[in-house]
């Protein structure tokens, strides 16, 4: 069983969530939270957590020398990085914080990985040799569903928005890492979360805000558009078996 878990993004909306169960489910487990606390992120998110299990450091995943410092201070054999820029449209008007925080932190979260957990590419130490990195990923970066059919993993990627392309190239990081490394890297590609600590901008609470405020449902194109939506608890009850 892993002892010390690093989590990207932990404040944030699936992250708070996912924490908030795996502490309940594993009551061993130390959870070394990084976030940075950007709009998405809040404290209440993460207010029930056992603080002595439960350490936060604010900071951001592109600080090369607070990820070694981290892996240094502690055992940790696993990392989960939920940590990421998400709203499509905000990708479409100011794309470049997404290109860095969703490519750039990706890598240097991978790098800072296997420099604490491998000797060699595919010579983990011996402390480490159970060790798992986690990349919470989107099914968006393999497009845009028709009215019937479904996404599967062989499915070709094909973002369409910088926010999608920007997960995609961090997934091909992380397929690289596992390739060329033997890193113990995976990828998570779920479909639209929804659930507790949702922030205002998504898709359904802001048609909850909206209807509730009688102001216009906001629709994209033509409302034609398919979703699946998968509830938050689902996801983090199955992305992480030890």
């Amino acid at each position: 069983m892993i002892k010390y878990l690093l989590v990207a993004g932990g404040a944030g909306f699936i992250g708070s969530n996912f924490l908030n169960y795996i502490m309940r489910k594993d009551e061993s487990l130390h959870v070394i939270n990084l976030d940075k606390f950007t709009y998405a992120a809040s404290m209440d998110n993460i207010a029930a957590l056992p603080a002595e299990r439960h350490t936060l450091v604010r900071g951001d995943i592109c600080d090369a020398p607070l990820l070694n410092e981290i892996f240094s201070k502690r055992h940790i054999e696993g990392v989960i990085n939920f940590a990421a820029q998400s709203h499509v449209d905000n990708s479409i008007s100011a794309p470049e914080q997404f290109i860095k925080t969703n490519i750039e932190g990706a890598f240097r979260l991978l790098e800072a990985a296997r420099k604490a957990w491998l000797r060699a590419p595919r010579e983990p130490k011996n402390a480490f040799a159970g060790a798992r990195f986690l990349q919470i990923s989107t099914d968006e970066v393999y497009g845009s569903l028709g009215d019937k059919g479904l996404f599967k993993e062989s499915s070709p990627y094909c973002p369409n928005s910088p926010y999608s392309a920007s997960k995609a190239a961090a997934d091909m990081l992380a397929r690289a890492y596992h390739k060329t490394y033997g890193l113990n890297a995976v990828i998570s590609n779920s479909s639209n979360n929804f659930g507790p600590c949702q922030h205002e901008e998504k898709f359904i609470p802001a048609v909850i805000k909206n209807a509730l405020n009688g102001t216009p449902i906001p629709l994209y194109g033509d409302g034609r558009n398919v979703r699946d939506w998968l509830y938050v608890d689902d996801h983090c009850r199955r992305g992480w078996v030890q």
